[in-house]
């Protein structure tokens, strides 16, 4: 989805995300796309394998330079560490240890609310091939994965950091959407939509819609019910008018035509009889 508006402002925080050993300068940029979307700013690299800067990362980062650009890189995950005060490791292979495993929305939770009390936290994520080592992993609080294929189970590193993402701004921004429909028109009010039903039974009146006297009322109870329950703008209603017109218009201008064919069918029919005869 293209939505990238420079004309707002940028949002950033949130809890660091720490990419251990990543190996493709690509998988770095799709993973700082993801951070963008949903307003993760500080980056930190362990070791990453292709060095850095990395060109590639910049063409997938898709516009989100500025993450790049204040990424912070370490020898270590141990110095990528220090100063944090919560980690989530995120594996999807059991490691056999005594540590919370969370989903993303528990994780969200948790994070929210450290952070909310001053802590630093870190979202530590592993290489692309093999992930996490277990000893790294041992220097995480909790232990972070998902409700996948277990067949298949690996994501990819962008992928992997986006859900994780998302689920974070989506509480922490209170799952507010950017953009709601256009409230342009205003409901019609009931004179607007009396008159409608006026004209539209009229017409059904004319075009011989209502077969049965008995039936009548009831049908025309459910036509009206019909555009009850859609919640009709005046815009809708005067829409719904031009509509009416325009089939009896059409109506009419059928009905002429048919007359004009079978009018001059007769006059040809009687020129040639009198053509006969003489």
């Amino acid at each position: 989805m293209s939505g990238t508006d420079s004309t707002k402002p940028w949002l950033e925080g949130g809890p660091v995300v720490i990419l251990v050993e990543p190996q493709l300068g690509e998988n770095i940029g799709s993973a700082v796309r993801a951070m963008g979307n949903f307003g993760l700013s500080r980056l930190r690299l362990v070791n990453p394998r292709e060095g850095w800067p990395n060109p590639k990362a910049v063409t997938f980062a898709s516009g989100a330079d500025r993450i790049l650009d204040n990424a912070q890189v370490f020898p270590d995950l141990r110095a990528a560490l220090a100063d944090l005060n919560f980690v989530v490791a995120a594996t999807a292979r059991e490691r056999g240890m005594q540590k919370s495993v969370l989903g993303a929305d528990e994780v969200a939770r948790e994070v929210v609310g450290r952070m909310a009390g001053g802590e630093q936290v870190g979202l530590v994520f592993g290489r692309e091939r093999t992930g996490l080592y277990t000893e790294e992993v041992s220097l995480a609080d909790v232990i972070l994965t998902l409700p996948v294929n277990p067949a298949f189970a690996s994501l990819n590193l962008g992928m992997a950091v986006a859900v994780v993402a998302y689920e974070w701004f989506k509480l922490s921004s209170g799952g507010a959407l950017p953009f709601q429909p256009p409230d342009r028109y205003k409901v019609a009010d009931k004179a607007d939509l009396l008159a409608f039903f006026d004209h539209l039974e009229r017409e059904l009146d004319a075009a011989l819609f209502f077969r049965s006297p008995t039936k009548r009322p009831v049908t025309i109870r459910n036509i009206r019910n019909i555009f009850h329950r859609v919640g009709l703008t005046r815009q809708d209603v005067a829409t719904l008018h031009g509509i009416v017109g325009a089939l009896v218009e059409g109506r009419g201008l059928r009905e002429a035509r048919t007359a004009a064919r079978l009018e001059g069918r007769r006059e040809e029919g009687g020129a040639g009889e009198g053509g006969a005869e003489s």
